[in-house]
């Protein structure tokens, strides 16, 4: 009896060794990671730091940091600060590579990259240092939450937040290097999926005490459903740019009729990271604040809470902002455009160079604006809905988006290394599409 695709393919994976360990070495990296975030760092009262997330916290900007790190910050865990120093320090090294010229120089070649990604770490050690002092400082003005409050307690708090914010670092980039998938991105997925399920079961339960009617229920499954749809959607999707490349034949020194193929220019081209990156952003100036114990910037800060209009706009704004540019980071078309040029290809009815340069740059531009505005609209509307409907199951399209962002593209990575060795993968021959490249096209 043949075997169904779902089954064949985890088979091929059984009998890929180099796939196989890779699926190993990330799901033990990711165990690892998962169980540091439940030790406790030393002179917390856990107890006391539960209760202000459950009644103050909840929804706030640190209730976003802590779906982040997989509810280490609620819990004072020696992974509290998680990855999100280094995807921080990730941001600001991508901003410096686009307004510095000699760091972009960098960046294009392999030892510039090596020294880039040290000077992150750097920057990472940085962030930790201040995060987990600002921790420290949140922690010890809550009522019992520290034991001994003092300079002693803070010192300590922040060696040991600094300290697994470098371990988790280093965590993601051997995952990164090592195993299968983006380090960071999977370490995130690890941390939202975690909470995911204790949550549904919350929600059930306000069923029994009627707290929320059926029917609401209902309208947020939908919606849930529709958000994991449209992300999909816009994930697959893509602008077909035709071009064609000629080939000679050696007999008789004819030209061939020249081969007709495509640039697939994916709608988002950034994936989740507008996400993360403006998640991360979002949540800085609220930290702060509450952290700072000022009660102005405090005033300030809940001006920008999750569920008030400037947060909706701020949110969108920054979304669309991140877009654009992790785009134009990742997507180059001069350099398309020379490739194109190398190999005598060239779009019909588009000059080759600058021209073609031009035409894809502004065809990418087109097709970013509705796939940026789409990806803020699925990322808000299950947080709007949840609080229009009073549902207290807060999972929003960001996490969402996250989740089967990270999990299509990590699918994606799984069916290449089985197409390499000529086996079927989780997804239909011919549909599979590799990052910025057509199986089968020219790029």
């Amino acid at each position: 009896m043949a075997q169904s695709a779902p089954a064949a393919a985890v088979s091929n994976i059984y009998n890929t060794p180099e796939l196989r360990d890779k699926i190993m070495f990330t799901f033990l990296c990711l165990v690892i990671y998962r169980v540091g975030a439940h030790i406790t760092a030393p002179g917390v009262d856990v107890v006391a730091l539960t209760d202000f997330f459950a009644n103050k916290g909840k929804g706030g900007l640190l209730g976003l940091y802590d779906l982040f790190v997989g509810g280490g910050l609620s819990h004072a865990t020696v992974f509290a600060l998680g990855i999100m120093p280094y995807i921080s320090a990730s941001i600001f090294m991508q901003i410096a590579g686009v307004v510095i010229p000699t760091v972009e120089k960098m960046q294009k070649d392999e030892e510039g990259r090596k020294r880039v990604t040290q000077w992150t770490r750097y920057i990472t050690v940085v962030l930790a240092v201040v995060q987990g002092w600002g921790f420290a400082l949140f922690t010890a003005s809550l009522q019992n939450a520290v034991v001994n409050p003092g300079f002693g307690f803070k010192l300590q708090m922040v060696l040991v937040l600094t300290t697994g914010a470098i371990f988790v670092m280093w965590l993601g980039e051997q995952i990164t290097e090592r195993g299968l998938g983006n380090g960071a991105s999977l370490i995130i997925f690890f941390s939202i999926v975690e909470r995911f399920w204790p949550g549904i079961f919350g929600t059930f339960s306000f069923i029994k005490t009627q707290a929320v009617g059926p029917f609401s229920l209902v309208v947020l499954g939908i919606v849930m459903v529709a958000v994991v749809a449209g992300t999909i959607a816009i994930t697959m999707a893509a602008r077909r740019v035709m071009i064609q490349i000629p080939q000679r034949t050696m007999a008789r020194g004819r030209q061939r009729e020249a081969a007709k193929n495509f640039i697939p220019l994916r709608v988002n081209a950034a994936g989740v990271m507008p996400i993360i990156f403006a998640s991360s952003v979002i949540v800085v100036p609220g930290a702060i604040a509450q952290f700072s114990g000022n009660e102005n910037a405090r005033i300030i800060s809940e001006y920008f809470q999750p569920g008030t209009w400037l947060y909706y706009l701020l949110q969108t704004i920054l979304i669309v902002f991140f877009t654009y540019f992790y785009t134009s980071i990742i997507f180059n078309p001069v350099d398309i455009s020379e490739n194109l040029k190398k190999q005598g290809g060239f779009i019909p009815g588009v000059k080759p160079g600058a021209k073609t340069a031009e035409y894809i740059d502004h065809v990418v531009s087109r097709i970013t604006l509705p796939g940026a505005l789409f990806l803020t609209f699925i990322a808000l509307l299950p947080v709007f809905i949840a609080d229009l409907i009073n549902v207290p199951f807060r999972f929003g399209g960001t996490s969402l988006l996250i989740v089967v962002g990270v999990a299509l593209d990590t699918m994606t990575q799984i069916n290449q290394h089985l197409l390499l060795r000529k086996y079927d993968g989780f997804m239909k021959k011919g549909r599979v599409r590799f990052r910025g490249r057509q199986a089968g096209g020219a790029y």
